[in-house]
Formats: structure tokens, sequence, C-alpha cells
């Protein structure tokens, strides 16, 4: 699978859990903090996939406007991850609090998928082509592959 598709196809696996999050009550407890258990543990990889094999290669191949795209993406990242994220996991899933900052974090997401789909991801496709695109792709599945490993692993040890 090539990087685009690959990091589409996670895009997709976010939001559907971002929607599940967003329409449960104040009552699924348990629903939501297994939710939360997801969204987490896809965002990590997603992220990694990105600033370690797409973002550089894209960089690396643009000029002034790519630079400026590429560190808007990742002042994203940082944003949801170090700030967004860690807030919602500290808040009791069974407030009115947990639902605002579920929303919150869906319209940062979403926001940031959409300018990558629309603007990043057709800009990296022109500058990287497609066997390059190829080669990324096989990078994030072994990345993607050896990170679940880990987790299992993790897990497992628990």
């Amino acid at each position: 699978m090539n990087a685009i598709d690959l990091l589409k196809a996670d895009h997709e696996k976010v939001k559907a859990i971002l929607t599940q999050l967003s329409e449960s009550t104040d009552r699924a407890l348990k629903k939501r903090s297994d939710l939360l258990g997801k969204l987490e543990m896809e965002i990590s990889i997603h992220t990694r996939l990105e600033e370690e094999i797409l973002y550089p290669a894209f960089k690396e191949a643009g000029g002034k406007e790519q630079d400026v795209m590429y560190f808007e993406a990742k002042e994203e990242h940082r944003t949801v991850d170090s700030l967004v994220l860690p807030d919602l996991k500290l808040t009791d899933p069974g407030t009115p609090e947990f639902a605002g900052r579920v929303k919150v974090v869906k319209e940062l997401l979403e926001h940031h998928i959409e300018e990558e789909e629309t603007e990043m991801f057709p800009q990296a496709k022109k500058l990287l082509g497609k066997a390059k695109l190829d080669e990324l792709g096989q990078q994030m599945e072994k990345m993607k592959a050896d990170h679940m490993k880990k987790i299992a692993a993790g897990k497992l040890a628990a």
C-alpha cells in the first residue's frame, strides 16, 4: 500500500472512533474509556508514521510552501498529542466536560485530516511520485507492524 493510501485508511479509523466517542453518553463509561484507548493508540502510531516517514520526505522534496505546511502539520500534532489528548484522558468520562473535550478533539483532528487530504497529500503525490510513495508505504507498514508487536508484548507483560 502506498503511503498516502495507508494514511487515509488511518484517518478513516480515527474518524470512526471519534464519531463513536462523540455519540456515546455520559453513562457509557467503559465504552468511552475503551474508545479513548483506541484513539490514543491510533493517533500515536499515525503521528509517528507521518512525522518520521512522510513529512521529512515531503519537506525535502518541496520548497518554502511545503516547509510551512510541514511545520503547521507538526504543530497540529503537538497540540493534540501534548495538550488536548492528555487533558481528555484526565477528564472523568461520565461528565459533560468530557463530551465537550471530545468535541474539540474531533474538530481539531477533522480539520487536520481535511488539510492533509486536500492540500498536503495531493502535493506529496506530485512531488514524490508513485515509486517513492510505494517505498514510504512499505516503511510505514513495517513501522506499524513493529509498533503493534510492542503493544501486544506490553499488554501480555502487564
